[in-house]
């Protein structure tokens, strides 16, 4: 039977996928001001938080007042460093909390231009769309939603070019809203019907250690942490679609002319399982939060900025202890991949052949590797999380960091130099060429 939580979840994300029809048909830019789709789409969202929440809902609140003030109080130069380090100091308290006051692993809360005005701040932070499952998406979007200029917006940002054979200029979005929810249908019937055949926690088990085969033991890895996903791909496909069935999502034309609704997506399926390398994985998994930690810290941090985004990443995931070792985890896999794509893959492009036998050595190193990391994030424990570690005699680990030893790949910030040595000295060339003619 599905937990209460969960119910109410679904049944909140339901709701919320009617009321974004509502929303995009009868409080339409054209027919409505900016500041009532600011307090509708605020109030809706905290009404859901509270069914959902409970009281813990005020979180969303306290938080967003906090950085808020942070925001009028201190400089400009300074404001995006002091709301990070109050968020996150926010966020760690509510999660400590939540697993070393309150019964641990047991469901409790989980909380995860211009100046723009307090309702604007709090409509962003908290409206019905998002506040249960996101995604995040940039506030000059989600503005320019709400006061009726997406369309605009994005042909701007296409240097005013119109694409493709045709344009609208309110394209309906009900045909990816219904593609979106057959793959929530889908997604959760395969979660519902094939989950329970392979569990994860099955990898930790004393038998199945002892008298299972390493092949053995590498597929039904494979298979229990695959059959995991179809969860994550129901509750942020199903939070995609309300978003475009209120209008916001819209991304442009392609060169069909057809509109595209991918502009706030967080995932694309068959390049995470067709996924030939750890940061294509990444790169197509919880995109917008991807976006959001490369922005935050990994453009901004000059020195390893791949182990700092992770550490944050795992900060704002939670108190839980598989957490952090699925993402130092991630971080010896991620310089070890990076350090066989600099210093091997050259060698396979010469032919389509060769080229092909790479792909599939990459693919099933890929996956493997995605599911040896992630398994504390599901089991959370340290305790059953290091078992399974020691079961695999921490072979990854280890065979990780030899690679990254002994195929070394320049720091970034050395790289960016070299690139930015390299654009300047080019620039020169080029005047000097120019002068002369």
């Amino acid at each position: 039977l599905l937990k209460q939580p969960i119910v109410n979840f679904v049944v909140c994300q339901l709701c919320a996928l009617l009321t974004a029809f509502w929303f995009r048909l009868y409080l339409h830019p054209s027919k409505t001001s900016p500041f009532v789709r600011h307090v509708v789409a605020t109030l809706l969202g905290l009404y859901f938080a509270l069914f959902c929440f409970g009281w813990y809902a005020l979180h969303f609140l306290m938080q967003s007042g906090i950085t808020y003030g942070i925001m009028i109080i201190a400089g400009v130069e300074h404001m995006h460093k002091y709301c990070l380090v109050v968020a996150l100091a926010y966020l760690g308290f509510c999660q400590i909390t939540r697993v070393y006051v309150f019964d641990y692993g047991m469901y409790s809360a989980d909380f995860t231009g211009r100046m723009p005005s307090l309702l604007e701040y709090f409509s962003y932070n908290c409206n019905f769309m998002g506040i249960l499952a996101g995604p995040t998406c940039s506030y000059k979007d989600y503005i320019a939603f709400i006061e009726g200029k997406p369309f605009r917006h994005r042909e701007l940002e296409n240097n005013g070019k119109l694409q493709g054979k045709t344009r609208l200029n309110d394209p309906s979005p009900n045909m990816e809203v219904v593609r979106k929810l057959g793959t929530c249908f889908l997604s959760l019937l395969v979660f519902l019907s094939v989950c329970k055949v392979f569990p994860v926690e099955r990898n930790t088990d004393d038998d199945f250690i002892a008298t299972t085969p390493i092949y053995a033991k590498v597929v039904y890895l494979y298979l229990s942490m695959l059959t995991t996903r179809p969860k994550y791909y129901f509750v942020w496909t199903l939070a995609d679609a309300i978003n475009n069935a209120a209008g916001f999502g819209f991304n442009g034309y392609d060169s069909d002319g057809k509109p595209q609704w991918d502009l706030i997506s967080n995932l694309r399926i068959m390049n995470i399982e067709l996924a030939t390398s750890f940061k294509v994985f990444l790169d197509n998994w919880n995109i917008q939060t991807a976006h959001w930690l490369k922005r935050v810290c990994y453009e901004r941090c000059p020195y390893n900025p791949t182990a700092a985004t992770f550490l944050l990443s795992a900060m704002w995931h939670g108190a839980y202890p598989g957490y952090y070792l699925t993402f130092l985890t991630g971080i010896v896999v991620t310089l070890a991949a990076r350090a066989v794509r600099h210093n091997v893959r050259p060698y396979f492009l010469g032919s389509p052949t060769h080229k092909f036998v790479y792909d599939v050595i990459t693919w099933a190193s890929t996956q493997i590797a995605i599911c040896y990391t992630v398994v504390p994030f599901v089991l959370l424990s340290v305790g059953p999380s290091l078992k399974f570690y020691r079961s695999w005699y921490f072979c990854l680990h280890i065979g990780c960091v030899l690679l990254a030893i002994a195929l070394p790949v320049k720091p970034r910030h050395l790289r960016l130099k070299e690139q930015q040595s390299i654009s300047s000295s080019s620039d020169s060339t080029d005047s000097q060429k120019h002068k002369a003619t």
